[in-house]
């Protein structure tokens, strides 16, 4: 069991760091500046996914793959540009009191629904249903995948949070804007290959 779970954990820990829903966790943390209300909000909405794909296995791997590649594409695209949208407001402030009136509960929400979303159907997920059936022990798959996915996401959080104290948040936010659409653009395309 030890051996499933920390071989499902390296393999998912690397597969996810350079992941479009790294850098979507990134972008959450500088935005909310709530560290532990995006965590717990995004390793829930990975948990979900970790479930899903231990109880469906290998069948994860036959749903049709273009449909939801374009979803996630189209998704990327429009975030990046409402993203960039955000970064021309004169009013940070505005920005500020409307990203701070929300009650950490909301934030953990909206965190779990942008990764629940994103990260549909992604290598890590795809790959976890792949471990699931090859090593016949969902538990152990299971338990390495949400921590690998979890630890991620922390580090994802914290380097947002270190990142808002050396840097203005709007160049964060056009940053993220442009790496959002260059994402969905990619997306898009391979799924048109």
């Amino acid at each position: 069991m030890l051996q499933h779970a920390l071989v499902t954990f390296l393999a998912i820990f690397l597969a996810e760091l350079p992941d479009k829903t790294m850098f979507a966790t990134l972008l959450l943390s500088t935005h909310f500046r709530r560290r532990l209300p995006v965590w717990i909000g995004v390793s829930c909405g990975y948990a979900v996914h970790v479930l899903i794909a231990v109880i469906f296995g290998s069948a994860l791997t036959r749903l049709p793959e273009r449909p939801i590649q374009l979803l996630v594409g189209v998704l990327f695209v429009v975030g990046g540009l409402l993203t960039w949208r955000s970064g021309t407001d004169d009013d940070d402030e505005a920005t500020d009191k409307w990203s701070t009136s929300l009650s950490n509960t909301r934030v953990a929400w909206t965190a779990a629904s942008v990764i629940l979303v994103a990260e549909f159907g992604d290598l890590t997920q795809l790959a976890t249903a792949g471990f699931a059936a090859r090593f016949s022990d969902p538990l152990a798959v299971g338990i390495g995948a949400v921590v690998a996915l979890s630890s991620v996401s922390g580090v994802a959080v914290l380097t947002g949070s270190w990142l808002t104290t050396k840097v203005p948040l709007r160049v964060i936010q056009r940053c993220a804007a442009v790496l959002f659409f260059g994402i969905g653009i990619a997306t898009l395309i391979t799924a048109a290959i």
